[in-house]
């Protein structure tokens, strides 16, 4: 005969593991609408990405140059007719939400045509419409129970969480680029120092055994 309490003990232990293992059902990625894409930007190049999306869909477009030269590009959007809904020249970072008014085809470019001789990377995140709710409410008839709340507290907490492990790799990837650029512009200087100092040296040696050395002196005798 089982113990007075066993069976909430029992059902408060499986109530524990299911939230368990439905937070790490949410870590798992699932379908969504955003694109995230680190790729590499040649100089005088542009590299241009199309997205299909449905009127009325709201959009979020966020870009960060991560390395080369100045930390900027050119950054265009168009609409499916042509018309600019974006555009900003030589930004190191931005962030630009819109509502597609009209179906069709979506156009956005990065353009590094201003720059001769350096390449960029760049980051970018285009995120269409919102996640699904992780509990759909259609065929609901009460509200959510304490375990699915906190669930979706869970949830939400995750994807904080991935943005700020996002955001905090390409400030760490950006300053490792800016500490390796300092790092061979200071052996380089380096290099020519101590050339530059063997030069003098060498010079200021010849130099000054030019003002100890004997000078011979000719005599001509004229006979008579």
């Amino acid at each position: 005969m089982p113990r007075p309490g066993s069976a909430q003990r029992w059902a408060a232990a499986a109530g524990r593991w299911g939230c368990r293992l439905l937070a790490l059902l949410l870590l798992v990625p699932g379908p969504g609408g955003a694109s995230e894409i680190t790729f590499e930007l040649p100089d005088n190049a542009k590299q241009c990405f199309y997205e299909d999306i449905a009127q009325g869909t709201k959009c979020t477009l966020e870009f960060q140059v991560i390395t080369g030269g100045h930390y900027d590009v050119d950054c265009r959007l168009e609409d499916p007719d042509g018309k600019v809904l974006y555009k900003e020249m030589k930004k190191q970072y931005d962030s630009f939400t819109f509502t597609a008014s009209k179906n069709g085809t979506y156009k956005f470019c990065f353009s590094n045509e201003f720059s001769t001789f350096t390449h960029k990377t760049v980051y970018f995140d285009f995120q269409v419409g919102e996640d699904p709710p992780l509990f759909p409410s259609e065929n609901r008839v009460s509200a959510l129970t304490q375990m699915e709340s906190a669930c979706v507290s869970i949830h939400e907490a995750l994807k904080s969480v991935i943005d700020y492990q996002t955001h905090f790799r390409l400030r760490e990837a950006q300053g490792r680029s800016r500490a390796e650029d300092l790092n061979t512009r200071v052996a380089y200087w380096s290099v020519g120092e101590a050339l530059i100092l063997l030069v003098v040296s060498i010079g200021q040696v010849f130099l000054l055994k030019s003002f100890f050395s004997d000078k011979r002196t000719t005599t001509t005798r004229v006979g008579s």
